[in-house]
């Protein structure tokens, strides 16, 4: 399922936006649907294609919070990522180049996964988790740079003890989708650029993704689901 475009050498945009690309995406994962699986978006940017995904599956949605864990003196940049139920992943190699101690790691990493179970307790609402023990379970991001979150997300879901675990995005750095695919049973990246940019470089639109929004397609999924 990996894309022909494999080798292109220049920034193409791909999506229109973000539930354009959750309907694209949806079209490489036909083959679960009506299967009972759930869809898990990465808050906040993958609820949006998440949200598409699992309403093309017919599916169930929920949210796994990821936080990514900042560098001393300069959180933009990611040595790892945690979340809400402890699940962690850490670029040893980073953490070594820039001698991060264990006492800053250990520190940030509980501040991160209390504000990743805050949030997914806000993200979620009223609604119960979704039971993942046993199931086919789809993690979806709007694209994978780093991979540094979505390998987080993996191993929380692990420890839910899902039948069949895949990550699914629409678009992804080469040795970023690589990497997952010694964690997850299937990785389904229809485009992994050669020449890989920022994920927000294939779409038309990326504007940041607000809370609000992630909240109103928890709870409209929530809202089927009662339904069914």
């Amino acid at each position: 399922m990996n894309s022909s475009d494999r080798g292109a050498v220049s920034t193409v945009r791909l999506f229109r936006d973000r539930a354009d690309a959750g309907r694209a995406l949806a079209r490489h994962l036909s083959a679960y649907r009506g299967r009972h699986v759930v869809v898990l978006g990465i808050p906040r940017g993958g609820v949006p294609v998440a949200s598409e995904v699992a309403w093309e599956l017919d599916a169930e949605l929920d949210v796994v919070v990821a936080r990514k864990l900042g560098a001393p003196g300069f959180e933009e940049l990611a040595i790892g990522a945690v979340t809400a139920n402890g699940g962690r992943f850490l670029n040893e190699s980073l953490i070594r180049e820039l001698g991060v101690s264990t006492s800053y790691l250990e520190a940030v990493t509980a501040r991160e996964r209390a504000e990743a179970l805050r949030r997914e307790a806000e993200f979620r609402g009223t609604g119960p988790p979704a039971v993942l023990e046993g199931r086919s379970v789809i993690i979806v991001d709007d694209g994978l740079a780093t991979g540094a979150t979505m390998r987080a997300a993996v191993r929380s879901v692990r420890q839910r003890r899902p039948g069949r675990l895949i990550v699914a995005v629409p678009v992804g750095a080469p040795d970023a989708c690589a990497a997952l695919r010694s964690e997850a049973d299937e990785v389904v990246c229809p485009h992994e650029p050669a020449a890989f940019f920022a994920v927000g470089a294939y779409y038309d639109r990326f504007e940041p993704t607000e809370d609000d929004e992630v909240r109103r397609l928890l709870a409209a999924a929530q809202a089927v689901s009662a339904e069914r």
